[in-house]
């Protein structure tokens, strides 16, 4: 069975050690600069931020979740779970302001988002339906041609995460700017937000590595069975 084959594991085994890594280092330094006060909340900085941008018509809602904070493109509204909303920590401005620069962008049309917007329905369809033919192929050799289709789809997952890296990078450098400029925070609390949006950045470097390997796999299968 492919989920026993050795060199799945040995092809994503980093990536995934990176993830577990990324994501411990988001709840730690999350947890740390929780405990920072800041002068405004999450939702009044992001609104402080929009404004000056020009973006007053973009909403902020509250939504339920832990840090499932997003900007809809769609609707022009920044959603903002419960904790970043309301809380006047560190850790509430440095994410509020993080989707506040996806606003921003979405604002001045940078390529790269549009890019990765225009990616999201193949790369919804990829992840899913991609992946499962390409795990058919693999397994059954004589529905191998389903293993070509299967990499041709989940091959949208993998230009998604790759336009999507710099989309994010981009929202977390604009936000440490932003921050400073309108006086949200301080140059020396920085340090706290830094650690915050720099620790995001590397589980989008993870879920970026994750999904090349798991494409290559699935190519070195194929190539394996032409031969």
């Amino acid at each position: 069975m492919v989920w026993f084959d050795p060199y799945y594991f040995l092809f994503i085994g980093p990536a995934l050690l990176l993830a577990l890594w990324a994501q411990f280092r988001v709840k730690a330094t999350y947890a740390a600069a929780q405990e920072q006060p800041a002068q405004l909340s999450g939702a009044a900085a992001a609104r402080h931020i929009l404004d000056e941008a020009g973006l007053s018509n973009v909403a902020i809602e509250q939504v339920p979740g832990h840090l499932s904070d997003h900007y809809d493109p769609r609707d022009k509204v920044l959603r903002l779970s419960a904790e970043v909303y309301r809380s006047r920590t560190l850790a509430a401005v440095g994410i509020a302001a993080h989707e506040s620069g996806h606003a921003i962008q979405d604002a001045k049309a940078y390529a790269p988002l549009v890019i990765r917007n225009a990616a999201v329905p193949a790369a919804s369809f990829g992840s899913s339906a991609g992946i499962t033919l390409a795990f058919i192929g693999a397994i059954f050799p004589a529905l191998g041609f389903l293993l070509l289709v299967g990499i041709i789809l989940f091959a949208a997952v993998v230009v998604f995460q790759i336009v999507n890296l710099p989309v994010e990078i981009d929202a977390s450098n604009r936000a440490k700017a932003l921050l400073v400029e309108r006086g949200i925070v301080s140059p020396d609390a920085m340090v706290y937000v830094n650690r915050v949006l720099n620790a995001a950045a590397w589980t989008y470097v993870a879920a970026t590595l994750q999904s090349i390997m798991v494409l290559l796999y699935y190519l070195m299968r194929y190539m394996a069975s032409r031969n």
